[in-house]
């Protein structure tokens, strides 16, 4: 006589059997870390809309946050939040302002893994932005601003001229692409970029960097020494590359995330 209880009996039997070769099905189903993407200023979270279907194809969750891009330590903690909610290992990706919001958020999450830099700046404690980008030559972007809208208590909002902006930010992305990043670009605050850094967690935790040498918001000669300094574990130099190298070169940037989240 058919007994549905025995039959579970015998499926969960033969399933949770295991033979010498098994190690390997065991580590093919190992829960994979979430990605989180962390955009940066005059950017938004569709910036990685290249980047995560690719992520997503290799079973790995993904989120995209929107980065409020108000303050370091608030974004920081904005964004810490969200990694102290999530089970399991996280890889925390930052790009351009997004770099020191998650070494911020990172420094003490003991399910943070991995720390990868997208064309972005990686702080010493005490740090700033605005010091970072001075401090090679080659960086473009007070020229392309646009006038700073004010939001009292001498703070400014700022954004990219829009007619400067595929020039400065995404050289190397088709026109129509550029026109529509330039007209969905959130603002940064001129308080973000000259608001000191906390901890680096780059000093605990596994880093990886890439970035363009055609880079004109941030120079890549500071995206070299900042990657140096952190002891990167890989560091991917693409030539011609902009600002924008996750939107130009998405292949690049999610197979450095796969090694980062592989990495033991």
């Amino acid at each position: 006589m058919f007994n549905l209880k025995n039959l579970i009996k015998t499926a969960a039997f033969v399933l949770g059997m295991t033979t010498a070769a098994s190690p390997v099905f065991a580590a093919d189903t190992a829960p994979k870390p979430t990605i989180i993407l962390v955009h940066g200023a005059f950017a938004a979270s569709d910036s990685w809309d290249g980047v995560a279907p690719i992520l997503q194809d290799k079973g790995y969750p993904v989120i995209s946050i929107a980065n409020p891009l108000r303050s370091v330590s608030g974004d920081a903690a904005y964004t810490r939040a969200l990694v102290d909610n999530i089970d399991g290992a996280v890889v925390l990706v930052g790009h351009s302002y997004g770099g020191p919001v998650i070494t911020n958020a990172a420094k003490g999450a003991a399910n943070v893994k991995s720390l990868v830099f997208v064309a972005s700046f990686a702080p010493e404690k005490g740090e700033t932005i605005a010091e970072l980008a001075a401090k090679y030559p080659g960086g473009t972007l007070g020229e392309a601003l646009a006038a700073p809208v004010p939001l009292g208590n001498e703070i400014h909002d700022l954004y990219i001229d829009p007619t400067k902006f595929h020039a400065q930010f995404a050289a190397d992305v088709p026109a129509d692409k550029a026109r529509l990043m330039a007209t969905a670009q959130r603002p940064v605050t001129d308080f973000a970029l000259n608001e000191p850094s906390g901890d680096a967690a780059w000093k605990d935790i596994p880093s990886f960097h890439i970035y363009g040498t055609a880079d004109k918001n941030i120079p890549p000669a500071a995206m070299a020494f900042m990657a140096e300094r952190a002891h990167s574990k890989k560091t991917v130099v693409i030539d011609g590359a902009s600002h924008v190298v996750m939107v130009s070169r998405p292949d690049a940037v999610a197979d450095l995330i796969d090694i980062a989240a592989s990495a033991q």
